[in-house]
Parts: C-alpha cells; structure tokens; sequence
C-alpha cells in the first residue's frame, strides 16, 4: 500500500518468511515494479535456528521473479552499499545477508550506489577462477590464494553480471 502511494517501504523479514509471502512477492510488488526494498536476513544456513528457519530457498526463488532486482553482498561495507543501492533503485530490490557478525570489515561513512549487475574483480590469476556470491568471499578469498586462482565477487544475483561469465569462459580452463 506504501509503494502504490509513493512511498518507499523497506521490507525487513528472514529469509524463511519471505518465501511465506511468495504470491504477494509476485503479484503486489514485482508485476506492478512497485518501489519496495526488501532486507532479506538469515539468507544461507543459519545453524542455531534450525532447518525450518534455512534461507537457502530465496535465491531460486526469487530469481525467477520478474522486474527484481537481487543484491547479495559479501561484508558489512556491501551491505551498507547494497541497501543504498536497493533504496535508490526505482523498483522492487532485494538485499541477502547471512545471520550473525559480520566480518569486521571498516564501513566507511560515504554511502556507494554500485552499478546494476557489476561485478568486482577481488584477485587475478591464471587458468582458474572463481565466481563467489555473498558472504563466503572470506572463504573464496583463502581458496584463491592457496590455489592460486582468480577471484570476482559477482555481487547481484539478478541481474547477474553475464559479461564477467562469457570473459571468464573465455579465458580460464576452470570456472
């Protein structure tokens, strides 16, 4: 209703209660691309909470969406980008952000709209590469440097960032 009045609602929810609200996702935000931030929490496992409380659906489910727009950033200076992104962006948005601390990574006080469907090139290398979404970059990061291999940090699930994919096809033997 906020949306349909020209308002931008930010739609704080966990990811497991999010796919609850499936039909109203699709048919009152995404068909009518109203201006809807939603600030999807506990996306991925979530350990402690449960297998009934996993967000591990939200990213097939959400993709197939229409007009949305899916934003998953890898450390609290992303995410803090991301929700400016999603906030700016004209049209329903959805920033994925795992449960728990972040990494302790310095958020700097100067907000970043990042251009839609971007990736960001984290580390060069030869022959492998890998495509990391979200959180685990800490983790790629690490597989990186011991193998030796190229690293992006492909920050939007939708619009994914198809130019850095046929680059990497092209260049590396292993994606």
């Amino acid at each position: 209703g906020l949306a349909c009045e020209g308002q931008k609602p930010v739609v704080c929810i966990y990811s497991t209660f999010l796919q609850r609200a499936y039909d109203q996702l699709i048919h009152d935000v995404a068909l009518q691309k109203l201006d809807v931030l939603f600030a999807v929490d506990r996306a991925g496992f979530v350990g402690a909470d449960g297998s009934t409380h996993s967000g591990v659906y939200d990213l097939s489910y959400l993709r197939c969406i229409p007009n949305m727009l899916i934003m998953a950033p890898s450390n609290e200076e992303e995410c803090k980008n991301m929700l400016y992104t999603g906030y700016l962006h004209n049209g329903p948005a959805v920033v994925r952000y795992p449960r728990g601390e972040g990494l302790g990574v310095k958020v700097k006080e100067k907000f970043e709209n990042y251009e839609i469907g971007v990736s960001k090139k984290i580390r060069s290398a030869n022959k492998i590469i890998i495509l990391c979404f979200g959180s685990i970059l800490d983790v790629c990061l690490d597989v990186a440097e011991n193998l030796d291999c190229s690293l992006i940090d492909m920050r939007f699930i939708k619009p994914i960032d198809d130019k850095a994919i046929l680059e990497s096809a092209k260049k590396y033997s292993l994606i």
